[in-house]
C-alpha cells in the first residue's frame, strides 16, 4: 500500500507542477477530453479525490450526496460527471488548484492509514483499498497527460505505471463481464517499463493469451488515449484482440 501511495503522491505532483502559475489563458485551454478545459479536467479530478476520501472514511453514499446535491439524474457515470464538473464550472483558477491540491493530500493521507485489503464502496461497486488508489493513481496519470497536452509540455513516463499496468491486467475479467463477452482463459502481460525493466504479469494457470509490447503503450489503449492498431504491442491467442479492444484502466 505504502508504495502505491507513494506513486499516488509522484503522480499529483508532476500535476501540481504543471498548474502552479498558470495564468488565466491556460485553465481556459482545450483539453482532449471533449467539451472540457484544463480547469473542467482538473475540477472532475478534484471531484472524484473528494469522494474517495469519503468512500476510504466510510461515507461514499453522504460523499455523493454532498457532490451531486441539485443536480438532476444522469445516464451514466460519464454523464454524471459532467454534470458535477458543470455546477462548479466558474471557480477561478486559483480556488480549482486550491481545491485539488487540499482533496490531494487528503486521499494519500486517508489512503496511506487504510488496509491495503479494507473493502470500500465505490461507483463500480465494491473494492479494496488498494485497488482503489490504483484508480486514483491511473487517473491522475491520464488527466495529467490531458492537462499536459492541453499546455503543449511533454511528460516523461515513469515506472509508476507499473501499478496501472497491473491494474489493467487484474481488471480484464471485469472488462470482460461488462462487455458481455467470454474469456478464453487466463492472460498474461509481458511488458518492459520506461526505464528498460521487465513488466510480468502472470497468471497462476497456463494463459492461452499473451499481450507483449511496451507497457507504457499498454496504459495508454488501456485508457483510451490511443487506438492500439498505433502501437506495437502483439497479441498471441483467443483473445489477444479482444484484450486491447476492452482492456481498461478503471475498475
Amino acid at each position: 500500500m505504502e508504495a502505491i501511495v507513494a506513486a499516488l503522491a509522484d503522480e499529483q505532483a508532476e500535476l501540481s507542477h504543471l498548474l502552479t502559475d498558470l495564468d488565466d489563458s491556460g485553465w481556459a485551454r482545450p483539453s482532449p477530453c471533449e467539451g472540457w478545459t484544463v480547469a473542467d479536467v482538473v475540477l472532475h479530478l478534484a471531484q472524484a479525490n473528494e469522494l474517495a476520501i469519503a468512500s476510504a472514511r466510510g461515507r461514499f453514499d453522504e460523499g455523493l450526496i454532498e457532490l451531486t446535491a441539485g443536480l438532476g439524474s444522469a445516464d451514466s457515470i460519464d454523464d454524471g460527471a459532467d454534470l458535477m464538473v458543470a455546477r462548479d464550472r466558474g471557480l477561478t483558477g486559483g480556488e480549482i488548484l486550491a481545491r485539488w491540491q487540499t482533496g490531494a493530500d487528503s486521499l494519500c493521507a486517508v489512503l496511506g492509514a487504510c488496509d491495503p485489503h479494507e473493502r470500500l464502496v465505490w461507483v463500480a461497486g465494491g473494492l479494496s483499498a488498494r485497488t482503489l488508489a490504483t484508480t486514483r493513481l491511473a487517473e491522475t496519470w491520464i488527466h495529467g497527460g490531458d492537462v499536459a497536452t492541453a499546455l503543449g509540455v511533454d511528460l516523461v513516463a515513469t515506472d509508476r505505471l507499473w501499478h496501472v499496468a497491473r491494474l489493467a491486467w487484474r481488471t480484464l475479467p471485469h472488462a470482460f463481464e461488462r462487455a458481455g463477452r467470454t474469456m478464453s482463459g487466463p492472460v498474461d502481460f509481458d511488458l518492459v517499463g520506461p526505464s528498460g525493466t521487465s513488466w510480468r504479469f502472470a497468471a497462476d494457470s497456463p494463459a492461452p493469451t499473451t499481450i507483449r509490447g511496451d507497457g507504457v503503450d499498454l496504459c495508454r489503449v488501456a485508457s483510451r488515449r490511443v487506438d492500439p492498431g498505433t502501437t506495437a504491442l502483439q497479441g498471441d491467442g483467443p483473445d489477444a484482440v479482444a484484450v486491447l479492444e476492452l482492456v481498461r484502466t478503471w475498475a
